[in-house]
Parts: structure tokens; sequence; C-alpha cells
């Protein structure tokens, strides 16, 4: 049933409440689907209400009360979605409504089952009904505190609001959190990325981690066999295993140390936002890593209107990129203690290198290789170590392929040639270590019967 064009202001509330009551009663997807549509009709009503007081200049508490009924009918239309995603499934598994890609065309006429269509939903229906339902299931209170968020600020409750604010954010657990929710930003590694890394990498024996938050990675350092520097911008009172306290600091104002020999390697996961592209080229040009993995969304590997991020993906390129095929478990701010979400985020660990330039001078140069991992494959294995654990006389760290000479700019490495032995060669680093490559196939065939 849906509401007349001529809906004035006036009436809206009460059509709010009827179509709550409407989905309240509902025992049948066709009553669900009749609040869902009388939701949507108010919903519609109000936001034309909305343009026309805006248009007149309506007293401002006249337009925030229209938006009232519109975040009302969006959160009823919503619920409705809720239940007809668990109406639909159901009607699917009692086999009476056809499944995507499922044929019909050698059914007998009497055996056939309706298609979404011809039960009166449309793809695109089904598959946003599931999302709000997948959203609301991991967090109840989501659709009610985003669209109560877009009221605070003053803003119009829309669909394309509360899409991007309950469906696609809702499983990452943080972009709708309030700026006090969030806090300090603190998002800790998971142990499954460390692991991944200390089986491809060694680093110097000391490593500064300039993100530490609580000591997610430094933790995994330490019982590696690295010495770890701490600092952080937020004081959390993390130690190192000796006690020592973490620095309070600013990494973009940190002194430069590229004219430390012993200047640390650099591992962490850095602050995502505003400042990641200054994060990032202040390590390359002031600190100057001989090694430095960064943790980081895929997405660094693209934009151009950034000079930071130019400069860190062009002019100073990462030496190798370790994608995560299978996504990291999902990485909750800190204090989260609502549903643990799936991450919807891709990643990968960046890895710089200095490498010896013809000049005699040494620099961050491409080509830049790339490699799908998997994180299971090395749930129960152990680290690598610091590189100067191992013999002098043999040089590795965990890139799966044998490095001959330099490669000329411009040219590449394969990522699918097979090592002669499970000893990986790396003139760079000086070290040798079981080829994690040749480790992963051994693990799996012992994982995973044939």
């Amino acid at each position: 049933m849906a509401a007349p064009l001529a809906t004035t202001a006036e009436r809206l509330p009460s059509l709010v409440k009827e179509a709550a009551a409407v989905l309240s009663r509902a025992t049948s997807a066709a009553e669900v689907l009749a609040a869902h549509d009388l939701a949507a009709a108010t919903y519609d009503a109000a936001k034309r209400q909305a343009r026309l007081q805006k248009a007149k200049r309506a007293h401002d508490e006249l337009v925030a009360a229209t938006y009232r009924v519109q975040a009302d009918s969006l959160e009823i239309e919503s619920l409705a979605k809720r239940r007809l995603a668990d109406e639909y499934d159901a009607a699917q598994h009692r086999g009476e409504v056809g499944k995507k890609g499922q044929r019909t065309d050698l059914v007998p006429a009497a055996n056939k089952v309706p298609t979404a269509e011809e039960a009166g939903l449309s793809r695109k229906q089904v598959f946003e009904a599931r999302q709000i339902r997948d959203a609301i299931e991991q967090d109840p209170g989501i659709v009610r505190r985003a669209l109560d968020q877009m009221l605070a600020a003053g803003d119009e409750p829309t669909r394309a609001g509360l899409k991007r604010a309950a469906n696609l954010r809702a499983a990452v657990g943080t972009d709708t959190a309030t700026a006090a929710e969030r806090g300090n930003n603190l998002y800790e590694t998971p142990p499954e990325a460390m692991r991944t890394l200390l089986n491809f990498m060694r680093f110097s024996p000391k490593v500064l981690e300039p993100a530490c938050g609580r000591g997610a990675i430094s933790r995994m350092l330490e019982d590696a066999g690295y010495d770890v520097e701490l600092a952080d911008l937020v004081d959390y009172g993390t130690a190192t295993k000796d006690g020592e306290l973490q620095r309070v600091e600013d990494f973009l104002q940190s002194a430069p140390t590229a004219d430390d020999p012993d200047r640390p390697d650099i591992v962490t996961n850095p602050p995502y936002g505003a400042a990641l592209n200054a994060f990032v080229a202040h390590a390359l040009k002031r600190h100057r890593p001989r090694r430095m993995a960064l943790l980081l969304n895929l997405n660094f590997l693209c934009g151009f209107d950034d000079a930071d991020r130019n400069f860190a993906m062009d002019e100073a390129p990462p030496a190798r990129i370790y994608v995560f095929k299978r996504r990291l478990p999902m990485m909750h701010r800190d204090g989260w203690d609502g549903p643990e979400a799936s991450s919807r985020m891709n990643t990968a660990w960046f890895i710089w290198e200095l490498r010896s330039q013809p000049d005699g001078s040494e620099g961050y140069d491409g080509p830049t290789e790339i490699m799908r991992v998997d994180w299971k494959v090395f749930e129960n294995a152990a680290p690598c170590g610091p590189a100067e654990q191992l013999p002098a006389e043999s040089v590795t760290d965990g890139w799966p392929t044998k490095r001959g000479p330099k490669v000329p700019s411009g040219g590449s490495r394969s990522l699918t040639s097979e090592p002669n032995a499970n000893v990986s060669v790396d003139a760079t680093a000086g070290e040798t270590a079981p080829n994690p490559l040749a480790a992963a196939r051994a693990f799996r065939a012992k994982a995973v019967p044939a």
C-alpha cells in the first residue's frame, strides 16, 4: 500500500507508525514486503517534503522533523529487508524459490520453482536484503546508530548514506564508529600477518617499531630474536622484554637516522588515514632503513595525486610486495567488544630495500616483485630470525627465487621459476634459510591429505 503523493508533513509520523505496526504483525513474506513498501513510500514522501521545505526556507525544526521521519522510515525498511532475507533464504532451502545459476530449461513445468523475479523480488533486492541482514546480525544497533549520527550532524538520512554506513562498513567494524569510539585509531596487527612476514624476511638484529600500539608486532619480533625500539604517538605504556618503555613521539617529527650506520630496520603497521603517505615518505627520506616492512591496504599500489605516495611507489619503489590472497583476520579497533566480523580489506606486506647503485650509492629502486601468499600455510611455522645469527659465508632471505646479478631498470624476475634446492639466494641479505616456498609445500602436504 503506497502513500499518496499529497501526503502532508502532518501525516508522515502516523504513516511511520502504521508501517511499524504492519511489520510487527507480519507472519508471511508477503506481509513483510507490504510493510517494507509502506515504509519506502513514507520515506520517499518525507524526502520530497524535506526538499520542498528547504526550497521554501522553512524553519530548521520543520526540516529536522521531516528528517526524523525519513530516518524512522529507513529503519523500518531495513528491518523489513532483514526479515525478507531470512524468508527468502528459508524458501530457497525448502526448494520453493530457485537458486542463482540453477537451470530451469530442462526441468518439467510441473517441477519448476519460481525465480526471485517471479517471486516479486529482483536479484538486487535480494542482495541488498542479505547485506543489511548480515550487518545487523554482526552489530544489532548499526542501523539506528548510523541514522542517529546523520541526524546529529544535521545531514539528511538517505538510502545511499545508510548503505555506506551499515552495509559496506559494518563488516569492517570501524568506519561506522564515531571519532570518540575510534579513539586513537589503534587496530592491532594479527599474528598471522607477522608469522608470514617472519618466514619470508630477515631484518637487521635491531628493529624500530614506530607505531607500536600495545605491542602486537614487537612481541613477535622479540620472540624471533630481534631487539626492538618502541615508539608511538600515544603513550600506551608498552615496554620491551627488557622493560624499556616506548618513546612517545610523532614519527613525522622524529629525528632522521639516515646517517647512523647502526640505524635499525623498520617493521610496522602504520596509521592509516591522512598521515599515511607522509609517514611512509618520512621513513624513506629521513630514516632510510636498509629494510622496511609495512602492512598496508593493497590500495596503496594506486593513487596519483599525492606527492608522498608517488615518491614511495614511483621514485623509491618497494622491492617486494607479499599480497595476502586470503584476507587476514579482522583487525578490530582497540577496546572493541562487539561481534567479531570478517575483514573486507585486502592487505599486503610492502618491503622496501636499499640496493647498491652503479655510482656506489644506495637507493630504493625497482623493479617491484609481487608474490601472492597464504597466511594459513605459516600458522605453525617458526620464524627465520635476525640476519647475524646465520653463517656469513651463505646468503639468502625468504624470497623464493634465486637472485643473480641486479636486473637492469625496467627488467623483471620470474615468480614462477622453481628453486634448484631448498635454499634461496639474495645477494643483499647475508644469510641462509630454508626456502619458504618449499617449506610451504611441505607443510601443506602434511596438513592436507592427497
